[in-house]
């Protein structure tokens, strides 16, 4: 399968925002019950807001992490509906093709 530079670079991007945001999210669970030192939610969001969101929503799912913060779940919302948006125009205008 031959992607276009375009799309092998935003699914690289994608790919390794996503793995980051999985392995904080499953970090910061982890010192939450060890009561250590825990990752900003600042920083969870942002590393979803950049892209990670794929695998920040797995992230939420696999370690019932901040799946119940009502707050975080509407920023990490808006944040994949910006992406959605963004995939969208790329999709259709962009030569996403």
């Amino acid at each position: 399968m031959n992607l276009p530079d375009g799309q092998l670079l935003l699914a690289g991007w994608l790919g390794l925002a996503s793995l980051a945001a999985f392995l904080l999210f499953g970090y910061d669970k982890w010192q939450a019950g060890r009561r250590g030192g825990r990752v900003a939610e600042s920083v969870l969001w942002w590393v979803c807001a950049i892209g990670g969101w794929p695998g920040g929503l797995l992230g939420m799912g696999v370690f019932r992490h901040k799946s119940a913060k009502r707050t975080f779940q509407l920023k990490f919302a808006a944040a994949l509906v910006i992406w959605l948006v963004l995939l969208c125009v790329a999709w259709r205008w962009g030569g996403f093709r």
